[in-house]
């Protein structure tokens, strides 16, 4: 809301805070067109505001409108913010796609889907853009933001374009609060991706109600590793620092480690956002002579650890405090809910929760016929609020099966909450495994295989037998000093867990499967193990 109470869009965002404090430092990068590559310079708000209007002109100048789509393929840097809200100033939606999608099929049908009319990219995604593109007669034009001589006839130079145009004009706003910003693909466990519609209305009120939460101001520093792409990092990383004012820290790719760590201790971030797995790593490093280094240098000005996007394991919470002197805040929520539903309080943090409901957002639990349960009770979790996505792309049927007509999402997620309004999250519901009638979640199995001394990471899925039933198998990854084999697994699985929730197989993998976000794809696992199977079913 702006100070007379007004909804917002992301174009009144950005220029509230480029008239509030023009001179301020906006983002720190190592992308930007008029640095050496890997320099890093300070772009002001001012100047991010000059290349979004830039970049608006270039856009509206080749065609694009409001209601249009243009993918964004693109590490984190100036160019993945100029891109997207260049496209929120005419009003058109960006599409922000996943760059490990580099399948030609897959690229195909998401940008067939959304009709797309361009794609802003980089050179190492330009192969598989281009054979797409032989099949998708709307996209007319392949920005690079990487100038390339031997594709100039395929491609379009985005920062040459763009400053050679002059700055769109700051007219009446060209979007409205209940338009369509984004587009954003999930993955799902089945079937084609589908595309999340989100508002900019989403958007803005998501990031400023966990703002609120979180108690953060224009003193601080944020530190951006994730990828921009995921809304997650869109929010913590790009949102709330835009609306704070505050200095962005812009890391391209979250390894290796060292050069953001570095940069990181340089400018003293105090707002650290991450994943479990990028705390677990953390944790484990700090040992001896690391440890004071990451946690009186690297870490010495941090306020607030921020984890998202994944299931947060005790253990990783428990050593990450230990070694770094700081609590890890947790929050939840999905692609559909923009993304933040609960965030623990800094000041009242509970560990093995997500914390309570956002301003403006309202949770419930049920059991399988919709029906709300007790305090306390284990059920489905569904929300409510500003955050619930306007619905999935041309998929109106599979909008109906999650978004009840009074604004309900059922988000597949099974959890529990207190008295207090606290969630605690227990598993996805597709994660549950059936034993025998019995539930099984699989995060409560990982989190015991976790907490052997030998274990890295872990992960369990549900796999079907001959009688219907399911049985449990686990996938682990052992430390690298580890002298436990698999008769020593077994071992402790029976002493520590109950009959039904006992794996009956434990494989050793030198990796898991993951996504950009690192978390972890156990639709692979399944997949792979399935067809094993089925291969030796054959022989």
């Amino acid at each position: 809301m702006d100070e007379n109470g007004r909804s917002e869009t992301l174009n009144t965002l950005l220029d509230s805070t480029a008239a509030r404090c023009p001179r301020r430092t906006a983002m720190l990068v190592t992308d930007s067109p008029r640095s050496h590559p890997g320099e890093e310079r300070a772009v002001t708000f001012a100047e991010l505001q000059d290349l979004v209007l830039r970049a608006a002109a270039m856009y509206r100048s080749r065609g694009v409108r409001k209601g249009d789509c243009v993918a964004l393929i693109l590490r984190n840097g100036l160019g993945f913010v100029t891109a997207y809200l260049g496209l929120s100033r005419l009003g058109a939606i960006a599409v922000p796609v996943n760059f490990m999608v580099q399948k030609a099929e897959e690229l195909r049908y998401m940008l067939n889907d959304c009709s797309a009319k361009g794609v802003v990219t980089q050179r190492e995604f330009l192969r598989e853009i281009l054979k797409a593109r032989k099949e998708l007669p709307l996209l007319d034009v392949v920005w690079l933001t990487e100038p390339d001589r031997r594709v100039s006839k395929e491609t379009e130079d985005f920062w040459g374009l763009l400053q050679a145009q002059e700055p769109e004009p700051r007219r009446e706003d060209a979007a409205s609060p209940q338009d369509t910003a984004a587009v954003l693909y999930t993955s799902g466990t089945t079937g084609k991706p589908k595309g999340v519609m989100l508002t900019h209305a989403n958007l803005v009120a998501n990031c400023d109600a966990s703002v609120r939460v979180l108690g953060a101001d224009e003193k601080d520093v944020s530190l951006c590793i994730l990828p921009m792409f995921h809304t997650f990092a869109w929010t913590a990383c790009v949102l709330i620092p835009l609306r704070l004012g505050v200095k962005s820290v812009v890391a391209s790719s979250i390894a290796p480690a060292k050069p953001w760590l570095t940069r990181m201790g340089r400018h003293r971030v105090t707002i650290f956002s991450a994943v479990p797995q990028v705390y677990a790593v953390l944790a484990k490093q700090a040992c001896g002579l690391k440890k004071l280094l990451l946690r009186y240098w690297f870490f010495r000005g941090v306020r607030f650890c921020v984890s998202g996007a994944a299931p947060l394991p005790p253990k990783v919470a428990s050593d990450f405090s230990g070694a770094m002197g700081r609590e890890i805040i947790e929050g939840y929520g999905l692609t559909e809910t923009s993304p933040v539903a609960t965030i623990n309080p800094p000041r009242d943090i509970r560990r093995g929760t997500v914390g309570r409901a956002i301003e403006g957002v309202r949770l419930r639990v049920v059991d399988d016929d919709g029906r709300e349960l007790p305090i306390g009770e284990e059920g489905e979790i569904c929300i409510a609020g500003h955050n619930i996505m306007k619905g999935y792309l041309n998929l109106p049927e599979a909008t109906r099966q999650v978004l009840s007509a009074d604004g309900w999402l059922r988000t597949g997620d099974i959890g529990v909450l207190d008295a207090d309004g606290y969630l605690s999250i227990r598993d996805r519901k597709k994660d549950m495994i059936i034993v025998k009638g019995l539930k099984v979640f699989s995060a409560q199995v990982e989190a015991v295989l976790l907490a052997h001394p030998d274990v890295q990471e872990a992960a369990v899925v549900g796999l079907p037998d001959e009688t219907g039933d399911e049985v449990i198998k686990a996938f682990i990854v052992l430390r690298k000093e580890a002298r436990a084999d698999k008769a020593e697994f077994m071992r402790f699985i029976r002493e520590n867990l109950d009959a039904y929730k006992r794996p009956r197989d434990v494989e050793f993998l030198d990796e898991l499967p993951k996504n950009a976000l690192q978390k972890v794809l156990k639709r692979v696992l399944r997949q792979k193990e399935l067809e094993r199977r089925a291969v030796r079913r054959m022989s």
